[in-house]
């Protein structure tokens, strides 16, 4: 007579002992992001911070954020690097925060697996907390799920949400713009984190292009280029607040540089960023050529160069410019701030890019 065996959540799979392999892995690396507000350790129900920091604050604002990488996740699966896909999940989260002027504080992280290999999960985690020390912020905590059936045993995904404080009468944004003000661009390092369906589509289904290729307009092969790391502005805008007096930022993300600057530009007055101030890096040039995607709809999809843009007024160029020069950040005038006229939008791109 045969013998049935039980149902178990290892049956089912999910290996429970492999999730807390994971998590043994991952808390060498949690603990350099700490801060002196992190109370407790890993493994608790919630992350502790102590926000009896916030009393050095006249009026504090919260700030916060959540986002994840897109498909670029597909990338990194393909490539088997994980520990370089959590830089970007922070520059989504924190870079967003940084705009309105806020100090990053903590972070948590979500991710999601069809199977739990503890060693990948690690990865992935050092590559958050190697972010968030770049971004200044904790992580606090975070949750590792594993999706049997609804993904694959090598399929997986990332989201964080993060936190930063902001002084009242120092926030940042729309009001504070004047007719006049300088709109300075700071350089991207590649395509960052958005825009990857259509990249994707280009290179493999229109373009045959595969992940190993050599492509000498880059300097190195495709996916070392796809994969390149987002660049985490969150200091670099911060250092800038404190030597000038910055008006706004504009972290240029999904919909492109015009579409995001446009955010943080008031009724009546008007964004013009002129193309030929700088040369978009070769990644686009192929991903236009490859697909015969015009320009306007490359522009509206990926970032074109730039990553991150800050208003300020016109008599604190100079200082701007140097302070992010000495903080290794390549930065230009790109644009200005006019009256807004009858058939103007809030920001708009002129000009051909330079060579």
């Amino acid at each position: 007579m045969s013998q049935t065996t039980g149902a178990s959540y290892a049956s089912a799979g999910v290996d429970i002992e492999a999730g807390d392999r994971a998590v043994e892995l991952m808390k060498e690396w949690v603990k350099k992001t700490q801060r002196p507000e992190v109370l407790g350790g890993l493994g608790g129900f919630a992350g502790l911070f102590d926000a009896s920091a916030l009393k050095r604050y006249e009026r504090p604002l919260l700030a916060s954020a959540t986002d994840g990488v897109g498909t670029k996740v597909d990338i990194a699966r393909q490539m088997g690097v994980y520990d370089t896909i959590g830089h970007d999940l922070v520059a989504m989260v924190m870079d967003d925060i940084v705009v309105c002027g806020a100090e990053p504080l903590f972070m948590t992280d979500y991710i999601c697996v069809g199977k739990v290999h503890p060693e990948r999960v690690a990865a992935i985690v050092k590559g958050i907390a190697e972010g968030c020390v770049l971004a200044g912020c904790a992580l606090v905590g975070g949750e590792t799920a594993e999706h049997p059936g609804l993904l694959g045993p090598d399929d997986f995904d990332v989201a964080g949400a993060g936190t930063g404080v902001v002084e009242y009468d120092r926030l940042l944004g729309a009001d504070r713009i004047r007719t006049g003000d300088a709109v300075i661009a700071m350089a991207s390092s590649g395509l960052h984190s958005n825009g990857y369906s259509l990249v994707r589509h280009v290179v493999f289904d229109r373009a045959g292009m595969t992940l190993d290729q050599q492509v000498d307009e880059l300097g190195r092969t495709l996916g070392e280029e796809l994969l390149e790391p987002t660049k985490i502005y969150s200091l670099d805008c911060l250092a800038l607040t404190r030597t000038t007096d910055v008006h706004a930022y504009s972290h240029i993300t999904g919909g492109g540089l015009a579409a995001n600057l446009a955010r943080v530009i008031p009724d009546g007055l008007h964004a013009t960023v002129d193309r030929s101030t700088w040369a978009p890096g070769a990644i686009f040039d192929l991903v236009g050529k490859a697909g015969q995607v015009e320009r306007l709809e490359l522009e509206k999809t990926l970032n074109m160069g730039v990553g991150m843009m800050a208003v300020v007024p016109a008599d604190s160029v100079d200082v701007a410019l140097t302070t992010l020069a000495d903080r290794g950040v390549e930065s230009w005038v790109a644009g200005e701030i006019t009256e807004r006229g009858a058939h103007t939008t809030g920001a708009e791109l002129v000009g051909d890019y330079a060579k």
